[in-house]
């Protein structure tokens, strides 16, 4: 207990996305699972979970995986995904099998089922976060070794399965505190500008604090605008927000 407590604090007072997903990564292969893949969109809708571009995903899979799996589309017709998306909790892999022989499984779900195999990817739990928006998911993959019985996986879960659930919603809720260094950049400027303007500020009164001219603030805005890929100042301040990237001390 002493050392889940420890985990516990280091993933508490993790600074930044690496450390902690260092962390999570060590623990959760101290249990039997070897590859992970966490996923987190705030653009969700009922067809879709936005752009690719603005997803948190963080994994240690093969890049070959993650090629077809993520940049190919496979994810759309995965079945822990559309399982994902429907509840919150924690699934066995043993559902899979039950949709198939109940015939609950589409031809693309099938294929997506079909290469998951093939990349060895065949045991695991699927842990879908409470969302407090119809717009937010987040779900995590928890995959055992090759060869691994999902028999054997749901036996762990049995032994350890509080404790990793315990570990993965103390994870996805620190990581939505943390600067999101892997979506679109900001630069220092940019930040500040966007800051100010969420405080309330015009570009007027932007430049007089900045002690810059009103086209330098509107050229900052408008490169922020750009990096963000949005139309407006308002979306590009709630883009930075969602990511992390206003009002931090150090990243």
């Amino acid at each position: 207990m002493t050392d889940f407590l420890e985990y516990l604090d280091g993933l508490a007072n993790s600074a930044s996305v690496e450390e902690l997903w260092n962390l999570h990564t060590a623990r959760m292969a101290s249990y039997g699972f070897d590859r992970l893949i966490f996923g987190y969109t705030r653009y969700r809708t009922e067809r879709s979970l936005g752009d690719p571009q603005d997803w948190v995903v963080l994994t240690n899979q093969s890049p070959e995986y993650m090629k077809v799996f993520i940049d190919d589309g496979m994810y759309f017709h995965a079945p822990m995904v559309r399982w994902a998306m429907e509840n919150s909790g924690a699934c066995s892999w043993s559902w899979i099998r039950g949709a198939a022989e109940r015939g609950e499984l589409n031809d693309k779900e099938l294929e997506a089922l079909a290469f998951n195999q093939k990349m060895g990817v065949t045991a695991g739990y699927t842990i879908s976060f409470h969302s407090m928006s119809a717009r937010t998911k987040g779900a995590i993959a928890l995959t055992a070794p090759s060869g691994t019985s999902q028999d054997d996986v749901d036996a762990i879960w049995d032994e350890h399965g509080r404790e990793i659930h315990l570990a993965a919603n103390v994870a996805y809720l620190k990581l939505l505190t943390l600067p999101n260094t892997h979506a679109r950049q900001l630069t220092k400027r940019q930040r500040e500008v966007l800051e100010w303007v969420g405080d309330g500020k015009t570009t007027q009164d932007i430049a007089q604090i900045m002690g810059l001219t009103p086209a330098t603030v509107e050229k900052h805005l408008r490169l922020a605008r750009e990096s963000l890929d949005v139309d407006t100042t308002a979306q590009a301040v709630l883009k930075a927000s969602f990511y992390n990237q206003m009002f931090v001390l150090d990243f």
